[in-house]
Formats: C-alpha cells, structure tokens, sequence
C-alpha cells in the first residue's frame, strides 16, 4: 500500500472561514472535489466552485436545529475506511460511500462563547459535537486521510498543496494528526473546565 495519497474530495465544516479562500481555490486548481453543508456550502459556491450537499450524499437534511448535519454513515464511512484492505472497499463499495481524502474544521468557538457572558443554553448550543468528531475520525485514520482541525492550520495545508500538489505523504498526515489531537483534546478540557466549575451564565 502507497503511503503517497492523492487529494480528489475534501469535506469542508468550518464555522470561522476567515483565511479560508485561498485554501479552496488552490485545492480547486488541483481538481479537488467539495463536500460541505449550509453556509460553509453557500461560502464555497460564493467564490464560484461547486461544491456537493453533505444532505444529497446521504439522503438526510440538516436536522434537530443544526444538531445533526455530518453525523452519518456515508460521510464517517468515507473517512473511516481503510484504502487497500478488501473488507472495507467491498463494503464502501456496496453501501455506495465515497472516500474522502481531505477533512477542514474550525470548531464552534465554546470558549469565546463562555467568554462572551453568553447564557449556558447559549454556551451548550456551542458544544460541537459533529466537528469534533469529523476531526477525531480524520485523525484516527491519518495513513489515509489528511485532517485540518482549526483554521491555524489553513495556511499548513496550503503550503503542503504549493509544494506537494494535492498529494501527501505519511508523515505529512501524521503530523496534521497530531495537531487535531491537541485541538480535540484542548476543546474538550475547556468544556470539562466549565461544566466542573459550574461558572454558567444566568438565563
């Protein structure tokens, strides 16, 4: 199995797309297919690239206020599959899941929002659960996939692409996959942080 992989679909989730322009429109020079939802959608077709529905992909809207929009089959099948072994082809295969090769988040901002004074039902509708998990997935399977956990790491991601093209290496995705574990892992102790010390804004 190649530890050189090609970039062909990038699903993109981010709530921040400040830097995030440049980074799209080299990763459509190098022909790279979008897989987004809501606004990150109407962001990336706003610059004039297409950009497939995560909805169309699996045949479920956004549902429960936004609650539910990546958590599916079809899209953590598509990161979670390893290239090359046979079982998880043939599966991907059957159940028609695509693989995705390239995962950009940038979590909701839960601590800007404790910061803010904001209200708890506020601060908990900021507890992202999608993104985060969409980063772990990524991360846990960087031999095939190349996660991009924050908008910090935008600009690593395009330098790889200026000098790589749209492929990577193992090491190039194990050192993203270090990254997003930090940021997982920093996300959650501010949560933990917050709920243990009950410091919650009044209603």
């Amino acid at each position: 199995m190649s530890e050189t992989k090609k970039i062909k679909t990038a699903l993109v989730s981010v709530f921040n797309k400040d830097g995030l322009a440049p980074l799209l429109k080299k990763l459509h020079e190098e022909g790279v297919e979008f897989l987004s939802t809501g606004g990150t959608q109407h962001f990336i077709e706003s610059l004039g690239y297409p950009c497939g529905k995560v909805e169309d992909e699996t045949g479920y809207p956004s549902i429960l206020g936004g609650r539910v929009k990546t958590l599916h089959p079809k899209i953590f099948g598509g990161i979670l599959s390893r290239r090359g072994l046979a079982e998880d082809e043939e599966q991907t295969a059957h159940y028609g899941i695509r693989p995705i090769d390239v995962v950009i988040v940038d979590l909701y901002p839960f601590e800007d929002t404790v910061a803010s004074g904001a209200s708890e039902a506020d601060i908990i509708e900021k507890i992202d659960i999608g993104g985060i998990s969409l980063i772990r997935a990524a991360a846990k399977n960087f031999k095939d996939v190349v996660v991009v956990p924050s908008r910090a790491d935008y600009a690593a991601l395009l330098d790889l692409l200026e000098r790589k093209g749209a492929q990577t290496d193992l090491e190039d995705r194990r050192q993203f996959a270090v990254r997003a574990f930090g940021v997982s892992s920093h996300y959650d102790t501010a949560i933990h942080a917050w709920m243990a010390q009950g410091q919650t804004a009044e209603e």
